[in-house]
């Protein structure tokens, strides 16, 4: 046997149905669509999200005002108090260090630190953002903040 003697199987192949060619060919002059009505024409049938007359769901549904910023930076919010509770005298903070001390998940968060709670450690803290009066109590502290450029 050589490759040019293969061929598929008797009644394995078929030809497709050639419609609208002819009153011989037997699917001539409406092509299989019957007379007259919507599906005989061109372009007809039931648009999508049709749901019988009923009020579709696209147009039930509230339409809510306002928009999503795809450009909103998210923060993972610390505060001092956290700090305080968590890092000893002259540590230094950031991201590693708050993934392992369980304050947050991932080190790959950007993170804000809040003025909540007191402070009394002097830490050094080199987070991505800082709030005025949490930057106030770690220095009042005698800490320092080191933030990205």
């Amino acid at each position: 046997m050589q490759l040019n003697d293969l061929r598929p199987n008797k009644g394995a192949k078929k030809a497709r149905k050639r419609i609208g060619r002819g009153n011989a060919s037997g699917h001539g002059t409406t092509a299989g669509r019957g007379t007259k009505g919507q599906l005989s024409r061109s372009g007809g049938g039931k648009g999508a999200g049709f749901e019988g007359g009923q009020q579709p769901l696209a147009m039930r549904l509230p339409k809510l005002p306002g928009f999503k910023n795809r450009n909103r930076v998210e923060y993972a919010p610390v505060n001092v108090s956290r700090l305080e509770a968590k890092f000893n005298d002259g540590d230094v903070v950031d991201t590693q260090s708050l993934v392992a001390a369980g304050i947050i998940k991932r080190d790959y968060v950007l993170v804000k630190v809040l003025g909540d709670g007191e402070l009394t450690k002097k830490l050094t803290v080199k987070v991505d953002k800082v709030s005025p009066a949490a930057k106030a109590k770690i220095e009042a502290a005698g800490g320092k903040v080191e933030l990205p450029c």
